[in-house]
């Protein structure tokens, strides 16, 4: 069996920088059309000049691999609307991190008073910026997501004609309110979509799954399945693929992050059809993705066909991936 992808985007990467990105960057370039890069470098990319330097890193890194970096600023709460029509044409969004909550966030927001945050966002929604959030309080780590749906709401309802896309959502709470605000939006991970907490804690725990969000429930994992498989128009693909040194997963206060963009198209691939929904990944990976953000990629073609694929254990001897070692049902044949 075979099956071709037309211009897979993954709305939701990070590149990180230095060595790092000169790694990963190839391995999603070479597999997908495009991907939303975030912007929680150290220090966070804030500046125009930021942005564009950032890119021309990207754009080297990525080989000679057909791939758009489409660019985001860390949400701050003090940018003019003259500097975001400055700055408009070089991003597609910008990321709002609440303070600390995960990698790199440190200089995120501190509590969501509407007087504060209004001015960004009323500039942003004038000027038709999509906001992307990452949506947990600093509560009970299995409840920090559904607590974040009141924000979400808040928001929502104050500014209607801002499009928010509600990140890596993990839970059934997240689900739900998709179809309750007309701007909501949301990304969805693929290591959300095929683990629960118990993957990650239930026997010795799994280093190499651990992220944030932290995945859920049974339940939640259900409600997100059945978006995705059933190319819900309100939902696409992100990996949030995050990249550490093998170093940093495999010790004492481990990093928070799932490495998963060499392997992406391939796993959900396999899911989409162990669920006989083949038919609705290109929704998913893509025509989705197009449509909410009103961007045309460049155009490739990646066709993959079902038989065995070994993941490999390491890349570069860094980065581990998901599945390290394991044998997936499908395989990229040709990309381009």
């Amino acid at each position: 069996m075979v099956i071709t992808i037309s211009d897979p985007l993954d709305m939701h990467l990070h590149l990180r920088d230095g060595d790092m990105l000169e790694i990963v960057a190839p391995l999603s370039s070479k597999t997908f059309s495009g991907a939303l890069i975030m912007p929680n470098l150290v220090p966070p990319v804030t500046t125009k000049e930021a942005v564009n330097e950032y890119k021309i890193r990207i754009e080297k890194a990525k080989k000679e691999h057909t791939f758009t970096p489409y660019m985001t600023l860390f949400f701050r709460s003090d940018y003019t609307k003259e500097f975001l029509e400055e700055v408009k044409d070089d991003i597609l969004a910008i990321k709002l991190y609440p303070a600390g909550i995960t990698t790199n966030s440190e200089g995120g927001v501190s509590g969501f008073d509407l007087e504060e945050l209004s001015s960004t966002l009323n500039a942003m929604s004038d000027l038709g910026i999509p906001l992307c959030v990452h949506g947990e309080t600093g509560g009970f780590v299995m409840d920090r997501e559904a607590e974040f749906i009141p924000i979400y709401e808040m928001l929502a309802k104050n500014f209607p004609n801002l499009k928010i896309i509600m990140e890596h959502i993990t839970t059934k709470e997240a689900v739900a309110a998709l179809d309750r605000y007309d701007n909501l939006y949301a990304t969805i991970t693929l290591h959300h979509l095929y683990i629960t907490l118990d993957d990650v804690a239930g026997g010795l725990l799994q280093p190499h799954l651990f992220c944030k969000p932290i995945a859920k429930r049974p339940e939640d994992r259900t409600a997100l399945l059945n978006v995705a498989l059933g190319a819900h128009p309100k939902v696409m693909f992100g990996s949030d693929s995050a990249p550490h040194p093998r170093n940093s997963k495999e010790a004492p206060g481990c990093a928070a992050g799932v490495f998963t963009a060499p392997i992406a198209l391939q796993a959900l691939a396999q899911l989409f059809d162990k669920h006989g929904a083949l038919e609705n990944l290109q929704s998913f990976v893509s025509d989705n993705a197009k449509r909410i953000y009103g961007i045309t990629p460049p155009s490739k073609e990646v066709v993959l066909e079902k038989s065995e694929y070994l993941v490999p254990e390491i890349y570069e001897n860094s980065v581990v991936p998901m599945f390290a070692g394991q044998s997936l049902e499908w395989r990229v044949v040709r990309a381009g």
